[in-house]
């Protein structure tokens, strides 16, 4: 069990995935300084409740799964805000979690085992073909490196990476989120992807030819 300083985010991110933010308050540009400091991570876990940004009433309901980050790069444009870019690693059930005095959150945390490496399935292609269109369409139109919401490899062959990426950019409730964060089948999280994806209408036609990604 580990002990780590929490940020409590209305997303959810997951292993090798991306996460850029635009720090202001106050704890959490001091959390940020001392994790870059020493290089250590902090844990990002899904808001069921209440707000990003501290307010009067407080209120924040912390899922009970998150997500390692580490800080990769950071820009302070104007005293007082920090821009920074996080890669994501490993995923922890968070057992006990409290609120320190200036607000910041702190949690108590198992580390889960990372996913076993499954490729996608036939019946399940679809999903992987969605998401590989998806990363040319944004290459097509010059969205650039720094701006794409999932960084090369792409690896669209493997179930787990691509659970995950449609898993952070579908608008799924924070439960849903947290409970794919807790899932140690990556082939039932891509199910549960693709049954997302076809409800809303956003699997590509089987007779559909992809262009595929460029890049590694």
């Amino acid at each position: 069990m580990a002990s780590i300083p929490l940020f409590p985010l209305g997303n959810a991110v997951f292993p090798a995935g991306v996460l850029r933010l635009r720090i202001f308050e106050v704890r959490y540009l001091s959390l940020i300084e001392r994790c870059v400091a020493d290089g250590s991570p902090f844990g990002v876990v899904p808001l069921l409740a209440g707000s990003e940004v501290r307010t009067p009433d407080g209120g924040e309901v912390l899922a009970q799964a998150g997500t390692l980050v580490r800080v990769e790069e950071r820009t302070s444009p104007m005293p007082g805000l920090m821009q920074i870019t996080c890669s994501a690693a490993q995923r922890f059930r968070l057992r006990a979690s409290e609120q320190g005095q200036y607000g910041l959150w702190h949690g108590e945390a198992d580390l889960l085992a990372d996913d076993p490496v499954l490729p996608v399935p036939a019946r399940l292609q679809g999903c992987a073909n969605a998401l590989g269109a998806l990363i040319a369409q944004l290459q097509r139109s010059g969205t650039p490196a720094h701006l794409m919401p999932m960084a090369p490899p792409f690896r669209l062959d493997e179930c787990g990476w691509v659970a995950d990426r449609w898993a952070e950019l579908l608008p799924l409730p924070m439960d849903e989120k947290a409970a794919l964060l807790l899932s140690s089948d990556p082939l039932h999280r891509l199910a549960l992807i693709h049954a997302a994806l076809a409800e809303r209408q956003l699997l590509p036609p089987e007779d559909t030819q992809q262009d595929p990604p460029a890049g590694p």
